[in-house]
């Protein structure tokens, strides 16, 4: 058997190569896994909107009086999604005539004998009174809540009292019109 002497210069050969395939195991491992950091920015602006698909937006409501009992009843007409609203911050929904009176040409019947109110069946929060319509913006609705795509069914009322005063019983036959307008006002 033969010993080998390894000499200074293999001592060094062998310590650099040790280097080096610690460096290439261990050293490398910075240039495999590598970092960055970015900053995710979520730029917010207030929304307030009424939805498409809103029936309000367009939309009619018909009161039929054909007959002695329609004249002697109160009329409801629950239009549901009357209004789809997406907010982010408190609001007051509005509502007013866009004239004195429903017309049918030189004929007229005051826009106070309708009410109008949120329907119970409605997903929109805050508080609610009924509003008799006038031509004055009145707050139907006051300080609902943020939510996005949330319905206000309502409820629009002729009571018996209006329908057999002269307010309409005895006007001429025919269909009186008068545009309704909601207004959202942030809070």
């Amino acid at each position: 058997m033969k010993n080998y002497v390894l000499s200074f210069s293999s001592n060094k050969v062998i310590a650099v190569t040790a280097i080096v395939i610690t460096f290439f195991f261990f050293g490398n491992s910075s240039m495999l896994a590598q970092q960055a950091t970015t900053t995710i920015n979520l730029v917010l602006a207030d929304v307030l909107s009424i939805e498409p698909g809103s029936v309000a937006d367009g939309g009619t409501v018909d009161f039929l009086y054909e007959n002695v009992n329609d004249y002697n009843s109160e009329k409801t007409a629950t239009i549901n999604n009357s209004l789809i609203i997406t907010f982010s911050k408190p609001f007051d929904l509005k509502v007013k005539a866009n004239g004195a009176t429903f017309e049918n040409g030189s004929h007229h019947i005051p826009v106070d004998v309708l009410t109008i109110r949120k329907n119970e069946s409605s997903q929109l929060t805050g508080s609610s009174a009924p509003v008799v319509l006038s031509t004055q913006d009145q707050v139907l609705i006051s300080g609902a809540d943020q939510g996005s795509k949330l319905n206000l069914d309502l409820d629009y009322i002729i009571p018996q009292a209006r329908s057999t005063s002269s307010d309409i019983l005895g006007k001429p036959a025919g269909i009186y019109s008068q545009k309704v307008t909601y207004t959202l006002t942030a809070i």
